[in-house]
């Protein structure tokens, strides 16, 4: 198994960037991709974007491509989502989540493993 915590939200104005960190402990990092997800509230949750095992293979959402990068460090066991030109509608709680299908091959991977959530305020 493989536990994840993430971290780097806040209250941010729009227009602003922040950086979410994603750190895991427990089974071998580089056995799973990681996802990070949002959910707003009375909506339902959206996937974001994903990243590989190394990190070579990433994929977004359309309402976030451009704007949020994914990317990941094995070395400290963590995944980053840097948001940048933050907009009111992407306030939500953040997570991460990993899945065995480390290498994405599949477009709908089943994501096992989440984190407790970081919350993300954009205010106009």
């Amino acid at each position: 198994q493989v536990q994840l915590v993430e971290s780097g939200g806040g209250l941010v104005q729009a227009g602003a960037s922040l950086r979410l960190s994603c750190t895991a402990s427990g089974r071998a990092f580089t056995a799973y991709a990681i996802g990070w997800f949002r959910q707003a509230p009375g909506k339902e949750r959206e996937r974001l974007a994903r990243i590989n095992w190394s990190g070579s293979k990433t994929d977004y959402a359309d309402s976030v491509k451009g704007r949020f990068t994914i990317s990941r460090d094995n070395a400290k066991n963590t995944v980053y989502l840097q948001m940048n030109v933050l907009k009111p509608e992407d306030t939500a709680d953040y997570y991460c989540a990993a899945t065995t299908d480390r290498t994405l091959a599949s477009l709908r991977s089943h994501f096992d493993y989440w984190g407790q959530g970081t919350q993300v305020t954009v205010s106009t």
